[in-house]
């Protein structure tokens, strides 16, 4: 699969400059039937967002992580949060995992 670019650039040369299948594919470097499969394609494919698991993501603890690191990127890095410290607060929390 094509990066988005590449195949904004693969339209608008079909699009807009209104060059054959083979001229697209002369120009950029791909197959014929990659241009073609993009070129005359109406909708763009869509990205997948791998889904994040196990028990950071599955429980309360992931998004209290999360809420943190956005409290501490205020901060110098001299004060944020480092892993230790954030393992000990999660234990005093209840984390039943391990550093």
């Amino acid at each position: 699969m094509l990066a988005m670019p590449e195949i904004n650039h693969i339209k608008k040369l079909r699009n807009v400059k209104s060059l054959s299948i083979n001229k697209i594919s002369e120009r950029t470097g791909f197959s014929w039937e990659t241009v073609k499969k993009y070129a005359d394609e109406d909708h763009l494919p869509s990205e997948v967002i791998p889904k994040k698991g196990g028990m950071m993501y599955e429980e309360k603890w992931g998004e209290i992580v999360s809420d943190w690191l956005l409290e501490d990127y205020a901060l110098k890095k001299k004060l944020r949060r480092n892993n230790k410290n954030i393992y000990e607060q999660l234990k005093e929390l209840g984390f039943a995992g391990s550093y």
